[in-house]
């Protein structure tokens, strides 16, 4: 019973730790406290995206239809996945600190293939699908140097910012954050905070954890304009400039 618990216990922290907190009961020690607590972050990130996207996933195939997904946000959104997985799995970072991009990637290929396939377009969803597979192959092999995979990690932080922002001036513009989920936005949020400290503890590579910072202000500029646009149905601000205040003369 007792190397199970230790079996357990190593999965989460390092032999030394263990030690701290088992046979020394020294649980006042802060790089393992701050160890164990990036473990423990990364694993709840990766378990919640586990099932993330599948909502979207069975309502695009109970529909039968990809009407109002915008095709090419998924297909960036999918790249910019796909390239952070490969710049960490092929630089052999702990599972813990990528590993929701596994399950984000698998699920928005889904979604991607699944709207083009219900577009009419059957060959070129089954032509994606190949397209990716071997993309994920070129990068993952050992083909790609990991020059070539800095750079294209680095093209994430674009990405994403512009991704977001344009999302976020489309609130701007409409007066509304209109149908977005609040959960989901507020998810996003904590967990881009969340992945700048496990980013931290586990890689310590500066790139990966600029390009969560970047996630952070991004989705908390979407965050922002939830809370400030809270009670405001869609259409406030068009109305309010179509509604121009009368003139002395038209009196």
């Amino acid at each position: 019973m007792t190397d199970i618990i230790k079996k357990g216990a190593l999965f989460l922290m390092s032999e030394k730790c263990y030690d701290n907190y088992f046979l020394e009961h020294n649980f006042l020690d802060i790089p393992c406290f701050k160890a164990l607590l990036s473990k423990g972050l990364g694993l709840a990130i990766i378990a919640g995206s586990v099932l993330v996207k599948v909502p979207q996933v069975l309502k695009i195939l109970s529909s039968k239809s990809g009407e109002g997904i915008n095709i090419m946000g998924v297909v960036l959104d999918l790249l910019a996945i796909s390239f952070h997985l490969s710049y960490n799995f092929m630089h052999g970072y702990p599972f813990s600190a990528w590993g929701d991009s596994t399950f984000l990637a698998i699920q928005t290929v889904a979604i991607a293939v699944l709207v083009i396939f219900f577009n009419g377009r059957k060959i070129q969803a089954g032509a994606f699908l190949i397209g990716y597979l071997l993309l994920m192959f070129v990068l993952n092999s050992g083909l790609t140097s990991m020059k070539v995979l800095f750079t294209i990690q680095s093209c994430n932080i674009p990405i994403l910012l512009v991704g977001k922002l344009s999302q976020a001036y489309t609130n701007y513009q409409a007066g509304s954050t209109g149908q977005l989920s609040a959960a989901t936005v507020i998810m996003m949020f904590a967990g881009s905070v969340a992945r700048i400290f496990t980013s931290i503890q586990e890689t310590g590579d500066t790139m990966i954890i600029v390009t969560f910072i970047a996630s952070t202000f991004a989705n908390g500029v979407i965050l922002s304009q939830l809370i400030y646009y809270w009670n405001k149905p869609a259409g406030v601000a068009k109305d309010a400039k179509a509604k121009k205040p009368k003139s002395k003369k038209d009196d």
